[in-house]
């Protein structure tokens, strides 16, 4: 009985992504959003990260268009829990790890002009994010 309930549990898992909102750090240009995240769980989790998405639009070197982040194989353990993904993905927000950027344009504008990046972030914030 357990063991089918469990099966259960796990195919909800991966056909119904979780949700969850995520809130911009304060000392940050997102300060004020609110960013709708989802996780998916790969068939072989916990022993493959979970693939991470932003629907919400957010202009971030470590976000893609697509709002996919990058969780890369060498990050990831079974050991770590959704909770600490999800402070892996607030850390990201609030401080971009420019040596591992998806969108090399935006890492390369945080490195020569900051001001800019931090405006344009916030404009972004503030026209998907804010509620």
């Amino acid at each position: 009985m357990a063991l089918k309930r469990i099966n259960k549990d796990l195919k909800e898992l991966i056909t119904n992504p979780y949700t969850y909102f995520i809130a911009g750090h304060a000392d940050s240009p997102y300060a004020g959003g609110v960013f709708l995240v989802s996780v998916n769980f790969p068939i072989d989790y916990p022993f493959s990260p979970p693939k991470v998405s932003f629907r919400t639009k957010v202009f971030h070197p470590n976000i893609n268009k697509d709002g996919n982040i990058c969780l890369t194989i060498d990050q990831w353990s079974p050991a770590l829990s959704i909770s600490k993904v999800l402070l892996f993905v607030c850390s990201i927000l609030a401080s971009p790890d420019i040596d591992d950027a998806l969108m090399p344009e935006i890492a390369q504008l945080y490195k020569t002009d900051r001001s800019k990046y931090e405006t344009i972030a916030r404009a972004w914030t503030k026209k998907y994010a804010m509620i």
